[in-house]
């Protein structure tokens, strides 16, 4: 799911049995007020339940997103992104991890997923912050270097 044409990761809870990640489409953002949102999911997978849930991600979320995994390592709870515009999910940092899954504006469903992280879950995820920031940063995309505006293409 790293390729170009499913989206790129930004962050993967797995062990061997179950997983939660979210990928994000680096292409076509929507752009509101000047700030471009990109199409994303939810991706669940375990021995009982797969599924996919749409979202949208700014770049401010991905900020917040950084946020998060500061406060993961610090052992506190973390609920991401904000909830009143897209589905969510809350990480509760125990052993084992605990994911939650919440698609409350569209279907109401929530799943619950505990994780065993392997021991560098946390450099590994803040890599993969990294990787999307410089996908979303290529020379020609609307949202660039940190920029959290969208910029307009220089007409022909």
């Amino acid at each position: 799911m790293d390729g170009a044409g499913d989206g790129v990761e930004l962050f993967r809870f797995a062990d061997r049995f179950q997983s939660v990640a979210v990928v994000v489409r680096c292409e076509d953002p929507r752009v509101v007020s000047g700030e471009a949102f990109y199409d994303a999911a939810i991706v669940l997978e375990s021995d009982f339940v797969r599924g996919r849930v749409r979202l949208v991600l700014s770049m401010a979320d991905l900020d917040e997103w950084e946020r998060c995994l500061g406060e993961l390592e610090a052992d506190k709870e973390i609920e991401w992104p904000a909830r009143d515009r897209t589905a969510w999910l809350d990480v509760i940092p125990d052993d084992p991890l605990e994911v939650t899954v919440h698609d409350t504006p569209s279907s109401g469903v929530e799943v619950c997923v505990p994780v065993d992280i392997a021991q560098d879950w946390l450099e590994e995820n803040r890599r993969r912050l990294g990787h999307l920031r410089k996908a979303l940063s290529v020379p020609g995309h609307p949202a660039r270097d940190g920029d959290h505006r969208a910029r307009q293409k220089p007409a022909d």
